[in-house]
């Protein structure tokens, strides 16, 4: 079966469309998802910038939100901007880096993100993130716990070494072979290529 990678950020908005879009898209396609965790925090502070770029440049920022609400209308997901942007997706970064081959991986993907850009909830809140463990049925306590071990910190580290090995600047991010598709506007895209791969090089050449 042909695979897509999908690099998310729990803090990135348009990473929030993606996880809500990508399953589907993915089986009518016949293509396995590979979920990917990472940090974009330490990508933007090695280019020097100490905070999200969409607020660093506020007319990006703006434009940023605008949009937001055009592709949540467009694809009819639900949407309300955050209180408080960017929150700290760490711990649910850990968690889904260390049980990323875990059945219940996408679903707790999926309602870490409305937690943030739907609920407007502190994502960055162990409170929060247990409460969508336990509405998954699954070992809160456990997992968060985990979450907290060396083990887990090294793995969501080694898995930002892997990102920038990749050249990944952004999310989402999507890695067809190795072929490289930025921004969830690409996503439909990054799958047609896992299907057409040798084609689409071919006409390159």
């Amino acid at each position: 079966m042909k695979h897509l990678d999908f690099w998310f950020e729990f803090a990135s908005t348009y990473s929030y469309p993606a996880a809500m879009r990508i399953e589907k898209l993915a089986a009518e396609r016949g293509v396995k998802v590979r979920w990917h965790a990472f940090l974009l925090g330490p990508i933007f502070k090695a280019q020097g910038w100490r905070d999200s770029p969409f607020n660093l440049f506020p007319a990006k920022g703006n434009y940023m939100w605008h949009d937001m609400q055009r592709v949540c209308q467009r694809y009819n997901l639900p949407f309300v901007k955050p209180s408080r942007f960017p929150l700290n997706g760490l711990q649910a970064a850990r968690i889904a880096c260390w049980y990323q081959d875990a059945k219940w991986l996408s679903a707790f993907v999926k309602a870490v993100f409305q937690a943030n850009f739907v609920k407007d909830l502190n994502i960055a809140d162990p409170a929060v993130l247990e409460q969508i463990l336990n509405d998954l049925q699954l070992d809160a306590e456990a997992i968060l716990t985990q979450a907290q071990s060396v083990e887990s910190k090294a793995r969501l580290q080694a898995a930002n070494q892997q990102a920038v090995r990749l050249g990944i600047f952004g999310a989402p991010f999507f890695i067809a072979g190795q072929e490289p598709f930025w921004g969830q506007d690409q996503l439909e895209l990054a799958l047609d290529w896992c299907l057409h791969s040798e084609a689409n090089l071919s006409s390159f050449g």
